[in-house]
């Protein structure tokens, strides 16, 4: 067995497999990008380029990393258990829905066996099948509003991905004790955010604080949770963290009087963040993600 691992990120526009010792030591990645391969110093070229082999596409070139950048740096420092940069939007929630999957794949599977096996199942055998819609398995999965959450998650997440080009960080799905979890944490020229996800779908959004209804749904206490989740993050951080609620495709959005500490935005909304600033220099943006993306800050808050 190779005395290497092979670990996949994606975040922050790159798209890289980072290959480690056991112990976690990095000591190459490739930069699917680039189609580039850069090893440490003392790492074994023949031994890396084996581990990467089963993951290596087109032409490659090889060779010692370039002057790396703070990032790669804080990357490089960080075992990759620890680091909470490769977190999808809704990191949580996919492996919670991806159970689901298990049983689902395995019901299909046994009704195309008895259907295979017998024409004579009769009625009652269809009736309970997990792919019927009359199943509570078929209304779980297609009914979960996990579903609609992690499609929110996933759509503010790409959304502020976008704003890298302006000099901003951010990190998703970030745990808290308790399994408590912050959706989204933005680190840029206006500040540190702390983003909580709304999933409206064309429904309509009143905000009377701390109570938020969508739709005809009761309503809960979202600004409060907001408001919780920024001052976890600010006393992990010792900075000041602003609490935001980004409301996904409102069909109407009732936010007045609007809550002073609390920022409301639509999803669409995000990328006009690209152009504040004043608040943070380049040199505090990333020595605040070098800390938020250590799993060890999040700890004790």
């Amino acid at each position: 067995m190779s005395r290497l691992r092979v670990t996949p990120t994606r975040g922050q526009g790159r798209d890289r497999l980072y290959v480690s010792l056991r112990d976690g030591t990095t000591v190459a990645w490739y930069d699917k990008d680039t189609g580039r391969v850069s090893v440490l110093s003392g790492a074994g070229r023949d031994e890396v380029l084996s581990a990467l082999a089963p993951y290596l596409t087109g032409e490659v070139t090889v060779g010692p990393p370039r002057v790396p950048t703070p990032a790669d740096l804080d990357r490089l420092s960080l075992h990759p258990d620890d680091d909470l940069a490769p977190n999808r939007p809704g990191e949580a929630l996919h492996a919670e829905l991806s159970e689901l999957d298990a049983p689902r794949a395995a019901g299909a599977a046994g009704s195309s066996r008895s259907s295979g096996s017998s024409g004579s199942s009769g009625a009652s055998g269809a009736s309970s099948s997990p792919s019927s819609p009359s199943s509570p398995l078929w209304r779980r999965w297609h009914q979960d509003p996990r579903q609609a959450e992690l499609l929110a998650q996933e759509a503010v997440g790409d959304r502020l991905d976008g704003l890298e080009a302006a000099g901003w960080r951010v990190l998703h799905s970030i745990p808290l004790p308790g399994a408590a979890r912050i959706d989204h944490l933005a680190i840029g020229p206006a500040g540190v955010l702390a983003v909580r996800t709304l999933p409206a779908r064309k429904r309509r959004v009143g905000v009377e604080d701390p109570l938020v209804r969508v739709g005809r749904a009761a309503p809960a206490p979202h600004l409060r949770w907001a408001r919780r989740a920024a001052e976890r993050a600010s006393r992990a951080l010792a900075a000041d963290v602003r609490p935001v609620l980004a409301v996904v495709e409102p069909g109407r959005l009732d936010a007045l009087p609007a809550p002073g500490d609390v920022r409301i935005l639509r999803d669409t909304e995000i990328p006009a963040l690209a152009s504040l600033g004043g608040v943070l220099k380049p040199a505090d943006i990333e020595s605040l993600y070098a800390t938020a993306r250590d799993r060890h800050s999040w700890l004790r808050v």
